[in-house]
């Protein structure tokens, strides 16, 4: 087993953009830069982030999602078969409407060829390995999950065009899965290692507001969670040996405002107890969810990743309040299979949250101390 994942503190994957990857990106959209050129620019402040997630001990380095405008859209949009399209409206968030883009099928799905693989191997570059060959920097690759695929697909007016395609959902789901299964085996070979599957839709099912938009079309939380869990775990069968899958839960985080809410208890016996995943990562920063007792019901082997610092204020949390909540959700699971993170990353869009640089890496900063008091045990020190 590698070194990183005997420590307790981890980060969910994005970083605030730094302003001129931001207007990189803008020029190259209204053609005024090259693809040469923009990648150039994302390569040397990719660098720059996975140096600084070095600096400040994070066990697991990714790209900060620098190369992505969405933390979803642009892996599906890699996909064979599915476009990039612009809707009237963007999500709808507590504060907030999001920008507007979304997917639509040219054609059947297929996953070879993803653009990823490319963006995976430039992070791989930085790994670093101890003197056993172990892993002290592993680099983890997020995108997200099939349900998130399969939601998006039936948001709004989608489902007219997804229909033409599929008029079968069990085929779609089919091949949405199948589409996974390709991109695993082809980021295995990449030299991936660690993979985490984002993950929103069990945020909506859970939030009441999703149910009055439901009324009267026959859906029950039992058949969602159902269909969730199905094209999950069909897309993680067959995973080669030695390929670690982890799912982050979220209820959506948009230049720091949030999509939903309501506590884990009505999906914890399909998702924590079914979901083939290795790890859980839980958003627990406030009340929206909930309780920790949903947590007995994590199968026995999986790990739970607790999101109790929030990656949308810059305000640091109190560290004895954090500390206090980590043991209270440990009287539901061991506190050895419980780690800390923040509950979200910190740009899960371009825009980025309403913090600084700075108080980003602050925040990391808190979630290793508080890691290294709790579980001193097993402090990034003891693992080098």
């Amino acid at each position: 087993m590698s070194n990183v994942r005997n420590i307790h503190f981890e980060a969910v994957g994005s970083y605030l953009r730094p302003a001129e990857l931001k207007e990189a990106r803008a020029k190259f959209a209204d053609g005024q830069i090259s693809a040469t050129d923009l990648r150039a620019v994302e390569d040397r402040l990719i660098t720059e982030v996975i140096r600084q997630q070095k600096a400040h001990r994070l066990p697991y380095i990714t790209d900060g999602e620098f190369r992505r405008s969405y933390w979803h859209l642009d892996f599906m949009w890699g996909f064979n078969g599915v476009e990039h399209i612009e809707l009237e409206h963007g999500y709808q968030f507590h504060g907030e409407e999001t920008t507007k883009g979304s997917i639509q099928l040219t054609g059947k799905i297929t996953g070879e060829n993803h653009p990823f693989i490319k963006d995976f191997l430039f992070v791989k570059q930085f790994e670093e390995l101890d003197a056993k060959g172990e892993y002290i920097f592993e680099a983890k690759q997020t995108v997200p999950a099939p349900a998130q695929f399969l939601a998006e697909l039936f948001r709004g007016k989608n489902a007219e065009n997804t229909r033409k395609f599929y008029p079968n959902t069990t085929q779609l789901i089919e091949d949405i899965a199948q589409a996974y299964r390709t991109f695993f085996q082809e980021i295995y070979a990449a030299g991936c290692r660690t993979v985490q599957l984002d993950d929103c839709t069990w945020g909506m099912i859970v939030d009441s507001d999703y149910w009055k938009a439901k009324v009267g079309t026959g859906f029950t939380l039992e058949q969602e969670a159902l269909q969730y869990l199905k094209v999950n775990n069909l897309a993680i069968e067959g995973k080669p040996e030695g390929l670690t899958i982890n799912t982050h839960v979220c209820r959506g985080n948009y230049h720091s405002c949030y999509a939903t809410k309501g506590a884990y208890d009505a999906v914890a016996p399909y998702l924590f107890t079914h979901e083939d995943v290795d790890t859980f990562y839980l958003e627990y920063d406030d009340e929206r969810s909930g309780g920790f007792e949903p947590l007995k019901y994590v199968a026995d082997g999986k790990k739970v990743v607790l999101g109790l610092v929030t990656s949308k204020s810059p305000v640091l949390e109190d560290k004895a309040t954090v500390i206090a909540r980590i043991h209270e959700a440990a009287k539901y699971i061991s506190l050895d299979r419980l780690s800390l993170s923040p509950q979200c990353g910190f740009a899960s869009c371009e825009i980025g949250n309403k913090l600084t640089d700075a108080e980003q890496w602050a925040k990391i900063d808190l979630v290793r101390e508080i890691s290294e008091e709790v579980w001193s045990s097993s402090s990034f020190a003891d693992a080098e």
